[in-house]
């Protein structure tokens, strides 16, 4: 049986995916591929099977490449960079990048919850102290402190995601869960 492919930029991505679809209560039928970096994208769309939906998620400052590389993969025609008509094809965009959709989402307070449950608010509030950190929003510093350690990132986003009522999942993400739910249901 086919079932559609959601294709993210890296592990971390698609931790918080499965991560959004369990507090969701979501059937995630769709195999979720890390792709080591959006760069591999315009390959992974060039050899993939035709009858495969394929739908993703990007950070917004990547969209000019996303685009290059749906008409390469015959997804989008030719045209601008418009993030609806992008969105049209099943990929949705994250404005800055997924950490920053998540700690919005979340507010500071719950970040720093999820930190504490982690055993890490007191390495964050040590890093709060750090000159460079001070000048910083919360939200910046939180952001920021989610790529300090070795893989801190991977399970930063879906950590937080997993602390949110249905209601809070980050936009992008439940935009994203919804196609994948529409087009699995195609099928």
């Amino acid at each position: 049986m086919v079932q559609p492919v959601v294709l993210v930029e890296g592990e971390s991505d698609r931790l918080a995916l499965i991560a959004a679809a369990r507090v969701r209560g979501d059937d995630l039928r769709a195999e979720v591929v890390a792709l080591g970096g959006i760069t591999n994208l315009r390959a992974w769309l060039e050899r993939r099977d035709p009858a495969v939906p394929v739908l993703g998620l990007y950070d917004a400052a990547e969209l000019r490449y996303v685009v290059g590389a749906l008409v390469a993969g015959g997804l989008l025609r030719e045209g601008g960079a418009d993030p609806a008509a992008v969105a049209r094809c099943g990929f949705f965009g994250c404005e800055r990048d997924l950490e920053d959709e998540v700690i919005r989402a979340a507010g500071a307070e719950r970040v720093r919850k999820t930190l504490d449950a982690r055993g890490e608010l007191a390495l964050f509030r040590v890093f709060q102290g750090q000159p460079a950190q001070r000048v910083r929003s919360v939200e910046a510093q939180l952001h920021r402190f989610a790529s300090t350690a070795s893989g801190r990132k991977t399970v930063f986003a879906a950590d937080v995601v997993a602390a949110l009522p249905p209601d809070r999942i980050p936009d992008p993400l439940a935009a994203l869960l919804d196609a994948v739910a529409v087009v699995a249901a195609a099928l």
